[in-house]
């Protein structure tokens, strides 16, 4: 069922040359400063973790949950910070299924970009079997933009759901 969004047949390409040692990301020694550091409240936030929109987009509801404290990854964070993850991840995840038309929600976390702890929260359109797996990021960047209204839209639901 899980298809890319591109026109077949694609040819498998061998990957480039190694970068080793790997460029220091976002708040690395080395590296541009950690803006997500600089957070607002978000969204939604409590005393460990803040909720963020991203800038756009094709699936309403995306969102991504950052740390509040600077760390890299699961493995960085602070014991009770680790067991509370599973507590918001849960109340949002509910929150993003209040939103009519949500199949799934996927939760990613990439860690290239940016050496503070973030996961993205991905609303898989219902029906849209496609998207599965990991086709949906792939997905989002081909879909259309949403409207700034269902944006909105998608971001009362949430807040609401999280009040």
């Amino acid at each position: 069922m899980m298809r890319l969004p591109f026109a077949g047949p694609l040819t498998p390409v061998e990957p480039g040359p190694r970068t080793i040692p790997e460029p220091p990301r976002r708040g690395e020694p080395g590296g541009e400063p950690c803006r997500i550091c600089d957070q607002d409240d978000g969204i939604w936030s409590d005393a460990n973790w803040v909720l963020h929109e991203p800038v756009g987009g094709s699936l309403p509801g995306t969102l991504w949950l950052a740390s509040r404290v600077h760390v890299d990854s699961f493995a960085d964070l602070p014991e009770e910070l680790a067991a509370d993850f599973g507590r918001v991840t849960a109340r949002v995840e509910r929150a993003i299924l209040a939103l009519p038309d949500v199949g799934r929600v996927h939760l990613y976390r990439w860690g290239d970009g940016a050496a503070h702890f973030h996961v993205w929260f991905m609303p898989r359109p219902l029906g849209m079997l496609e998207a599965t797996r990991y086709a949906l990021p792939v997905w989002e960047d081909a879909l259309p933009a949403a409207t700034e209204a269902q944006l909105q839209a998608a971001r009362e639901v949430v807040m609401s759901a999280l009040a």
